[in-house]
């Protein structure tokens, strides 16, 4: 118990009972964070998607990308989509030229 609050200050790393208190605080803070991180990765994905496909000048949204995606039955998260948003634009713009045409 008393090395897990080794890093703690004061009395937090020397009383018994705040020792157990802090690590209690602790582990929800974890936990707590860890699915914080889950949901700003997914608004940072889509974020970057929104941009990169609203920079193009294209009358096609985000939603509108994603609905298409799953009408066309194209398996792609959205962390793959950001990744291609970032490092190849053209891929995108090719992604949803494609998805468009047909639905049309």
């Amino acid at each position: 118990m008393r090395l897990f609050a080794s890093s703690f200050r004061g009395a937090h790393s020397r009383l018994t009972r705040t020792i157990i208190q802090q690590k209690i605080r602790a582990l929800i803070s974890a936990h707590r964070d860890r699915d914080k991180k889950k949901r700003d990765f997914r608004r940072l994905w889509i974020t970057r998607i929104n941009a990169v496909i609203r920079e193009k000048g294209v009358s096609l949204s985000y939603s509108r990308l994603i609905n298409d995606l799953y009408k066309s039955q194209l398996l792609l998260n959205r962390k793959i989509l950001a990744q291609i948003a970032i490092l190849n634009r053209n891929c995108l713009y090719m992604i949803s030229n494609e998805i468009l045409d047909p639905l049309e």
